[in-house]
């Protein structure tokens, strides 16, 4: 069973850095991909970041990219977030998803999220 465990939400000034952590076992390949989205109160959620667990391939949206990486380290079952210059309009609940491919709009499997609060 594909599990995903979130961690290293918490509160950050605006400028601030964090880096988020998404624990993951069992998944079906080892190229799985697994991606991030966070959803803000009142808003859709919205996917920003993807990358492919063995052929490393990254992507991001353009309103992160410059400040957010994802980078995973598969000894260890784990991809990153690196959050750098974050701004109040960043908050919300981050998740890591996972399935055989990226997307921004929806993936298979699910972790339950992190918060993450940009304060001003």
């Amino acid at each position: 069973q594909v599990q995903l465990v979130e961690s290293g939400g918490g509160l950050v000034q605006s400028g601030g850095s964090l880096r988020l952590s998404c624990a993951y076992d069992d998944l079906p390949t080892d190229d799985y991909a697994v991606g991030w989205f966070r959803q803000a109160p009142g808003k859709d959620r919205e996917g920003f970041a993807c990358m492919y667990l063995e052929s490393k391939l990254t992507a991001l949206e353009d309103f992160v990219a410059g400040r957010f990486t994802i980078s995973s380290d598969n000894a260890k079952k784990t991809v990153y977030l690196q959050m750098n210059d974050l701004k109040p309009e960043d908050s919300g609940t981050y998740y890591c998803a996972a399935q055989s491919y990226c997307s921004y709009y929806d993936m298979q499997y699910w972790g339950k999220g992190t918060l993450v609060t940009v304060s001003s």
